[in-house]
């Protein structure tokens, strides 16, 4: 009998971490793995913050050492994206017009930067950040310009803003929504990235959304036109308005597709055979049971351990506790869990020394804690509600002198 083989599409955080938890988990059988972009895995996390701001080079992204595959007899293919996914066969067919024959399936699709949709949006200088390539493109770009528009108030748009503006550049950002990371933060979270932005010379414009885009005589961008007719001069444009996630190769053959290619709680399709996970999979959320889609280092990495571990004999639900982490202007924001639907925060420490956190909850139920630069209360949170250990209620967090070190001693965790 042939030994099972296993083929990875998608070559990012969590294809990456797939094929090698198969090895670290003990799968003997063939691993192939398979990117669309032609260099080995890397970090994306620093391309908006570090690599944009010009420290080392790609290389030092790689996620793991160049060796790496070989010398666990990986297959790794470059540059050569899945075009064709053939179920009863059991077969994918790549861009080469090579195919690969599979036991299972993993789908790392990842996911692609939404397009701003307005006249001029194929502009020289209009420019998404979503891989290397790109990054490399804007960090060239912002060396020969001085004023920088971003399009959305989300993480990576943020984060670009923060690293520009540290390197001397104008920048706006311009919001559609009326507050900041609306969709990931708490309102008072919002508030506090917002003043610091500012503080830091950063023009937030929100509630305001941009109709078109001009150019110069030669196609490139010069100002951006907003609804109502105010204009905001641009060298360079940065769009960030969210990802779409890539599931035309699952659709195509037939896979339920919504917001992501949908997986149960094992993270598998609808096809036993085949596995969705990272930033293209859409599966019930362990805490709600609603349909969830995560864009997260942690997500891709935890579901690909989960995964690996079903394909090594060991399936189990996968129950991560989300968290996150964002960095501008020195501040280091952390989040454990989702404060999707919050209708109470306590604040803990003093917003004012730039060391606090947030926590976030829906009666008595803390949903999330959002940090400012208190790494042990967001590591003492994913401890406590990944143990599934009792949690501060919103008296005792709002008590003077509540400490999460002390909490957690008296939760025996």
């Amino acid at each position: 009998m042939a030994a099972p083989s296993v083929v990875v599409i998608g070559a990012g955080q969590a294809g990456s971490d797939t094929a090698a938890a198969l090895r670290s988990q003990g799968f003997d059988g063939r691993i192939t793995l398979v990117g669309a972009e032609g260099v080995p895995p890397y970090q994306r996390p620093p391309l908006s913050k570090q690599f944009l701001a010009g420290a080392g080079g790609g290389g030092d992204l790689a996620l793991r050492p160049a060796s790496f595959h070989a010398e666990r007899d990986i297959e790794f293919v470059a540059r050569d994206p899945a075009v064709r996914l053939d179920r009863d066969a059991r077969r994918v067919a790549l861009a080469s017009g090579r195919t690969l024959g599979y036991r299972h399936l993993v789908l790392a699709l990842g996911a692609r930067p939404r397009r701003l949709a307005v006249p001029g949006g194929g502009l020289d200088g209009v420019l998404t950040l979503r891989t290397l390539t790109e990054a490399g493109r804007l960090r060239d770009a912002m060396r020969d310009t001085g004023r920088l528009l971003v399009v959305g108030g989300g993480f990576v748009g943020l984060e670009v803003a923060a690293t520009a503006r540290a390197a001397g550049l104008a920048v706006t950002v311009v919001e559609s929504g009326p507050r900041l990371l609306a969709r990931a933060v708490s309102g008072a979270m919002s508030a506090h990235l917002l003043a610091e932005h500012r503080a830091h010379g950063v023009r937030v414009l929100l509630s305001r959304e941009v109709a078109a885009l001009h150019g110069d005589g030669a196609g490139r961008v010069r100002e951006a036109e907003l609804a109502g007719g105010e204009r905001i001069a641009a060298d360079l444009v940065l769009v960030g308005i969210g990802a779409v996630p890539e599931t035309a190769l699952a659709a195509g053959a037939g896979l339920a597709v919504d917001d992501g290619v949908l997986v149960d709680r094992h993270l598998r399709t609808g096809d036993p055979a085949v596995y969705a996970i990272g930033d293209c999979a859409r599966f019930p959320d362990p805490r709600t049971g609603r349909p969830l889609r995560l864009e997260s280092v942690q997500n891709a990495a935890d579901q690909a351990r989960c995964v690996a571990a079903a394909l090594c004999g060991a399936p189990r639900p996968y129950a991560a506790l989300p968290w996150f982490w964002t960095e501008q202007f020195g501040l280091r924001l952390q989040i454990a869990g989702l404060g999707t639907g919050h209708d109470r925060v306590v604040t803990v420490g003093d917003p004012r020394t730039g060391r606090f956190s947030l926590l976030c909850y829906r009666g008595e139920r803390l949903l999330a804690t959002e940090s400012v630069n208190r790494p042990a209360d967001h590591m003492i949170t994913r401890r406590l509600m990944g143990a599934g250990a009792p949690l501060p209620t919103p008296r005792q967090a709002a008590a003077p002198g509540f400490g999460f070190k002390e909490f957690r001693q008296t939760a025996a965790v």
